[in-house]
């Protein structure tokens, strides 16, 4: 919608007539489908949750949420497409801990500023992961494990899903908080990783709950504590690391939602209270706790601020590990 403003129209009635208009345009958003960005491949975690949030929206709005998948380069070229889109709430991302707390950090150079270019709309999902080792590992909790990885002095492997992903960040805090020497080994996945995990060829993983949590109760491998700031609901008598006495330790994957920079605050508002709602209907929330996750929710200065906190936490973390991607 364009407002042509009238000569000699006082400054305040201008001022006045922009915020009317806005209003108008908020109010009739959206006319026409929304183009929603993932920046991962089809099937992944994110869509577990992205489409059926895209489905709910259209039912609310009438009109389709159209969910394009645009993965590569870690979320890059997803996340690249969508900041170069107008800023009219007809493009959204969905980006993550990597694109958006890991990724300033680990990329030399990133084809896109994850605060600049982006407005906040949404925390949407949160979830923890968990700390696993192969059976042959004697540490039944957190504290034997940390006993055992200092006294081997690098004897003790951690696998993750690549180099800066969260699993690997996850080990790296791990290893300077408790001075642990553990040797990292990437995959190029979770998937392979937990294969070499299940066969004794590594010996502990700070793993997705969904991934790993049939082999915890298959018996094939051993929970010592997840990551989070809580105890997961699925299995209550697990503990955190935190603790389990590594305090301050938590670590967290999460999804939200985006805008490109400078889409009005009205359609930004109108999106965070529709999809506040649609976290909190009960097939959601059954969906998120059957993965080990737990709605986010909350206004998008919310989301803002955490995305700050995150970057400058990972930022420290690859620091000191001298952890770069090219």
């Amino acid at each position: 919608m364009t407002t042509r403003i009238p000569r000699g129209l006082p400054v305040l009635g201008a001022a006045a007539l922009l915020l009317a208009a806005a209003a108008a345009q908020a109010q009739h958003y959206p006319s026409k489908p929304v183009r929603i960005i993932i920046p991962f491949p089809p099937g992944g975690n994110t869509d577990i949750y992205a489409r059926p949030v895209a489905a709910k929206m259209g039912e609310i709005y009438g009109h389709q949420m159209v969910v394009d998948n645009r993965p590569g380069a870690g979320g890059s070229i997803g996340m690249q497409i969508a900041a170069a889109q107008p800023a009219d709430g007809y493009t959204l991302v969905w980006g993550s801990t990597s694109t958006h707390g890991v990724g300033p950090n680990v990329y030399k150079k990133l084809p896109y500023d994850a605060v600049k270019d982006f407005e906040p709309v949404i925390l949407t999902v949160v979830a923890q992961n968990i700390l696993v080792v192969h059976p042959s590992v004697p540490a039944k909790n957190v504290r034997e494990l940390i006993s055992i990885a200092q006294a081997k002095r690098g004897g003790l492997s951690f696998a993750s899903s690549g180099n800066g992903t969260i699993s690997h960040l996850a080990g790296e805090l791990f290893r300077s908080m408790t001075g642990a020497d553990i040797v990292h080994v990437p995959y190029k996945g979770s998937s392979p990783a937990l294969v070499d995990l299940l066969s004794g060829q590594i010996d502990l993983m700070f793993d997705s709950l969904s991934s790993s949590l049939p082999q915890v109760r298959a018996g094939k491998l051993r929970a010592l504590a997840v990551t989070g700031g809580k105890r997961f609901a699925g299995m209550k008598d697990l503990p955190t690391i935190n603790e389990s006495g590594l305090k301050g330790f938590e670590v967290t994957t999460w999804l939200a939602m985006w805008a490109p920079a400078r889409t009005p605050p009205e359609i930004i508002n109108r999106l965070n209270t529709d999809i506040n709602k649609i976290l909190q209907q009960p097939d959601m929330l059954r969906l998120m706790a059957d993965n080990g996750a737990e709605a986010g929710g909350g206004p998008p200065e919310r989301l803002g601020n955490f995305v700050k906190s995150e970057i400058a936490k990972w930022g420290a973390v690859v620091k000191a590990a001298n952890i770069k991607i090219e």
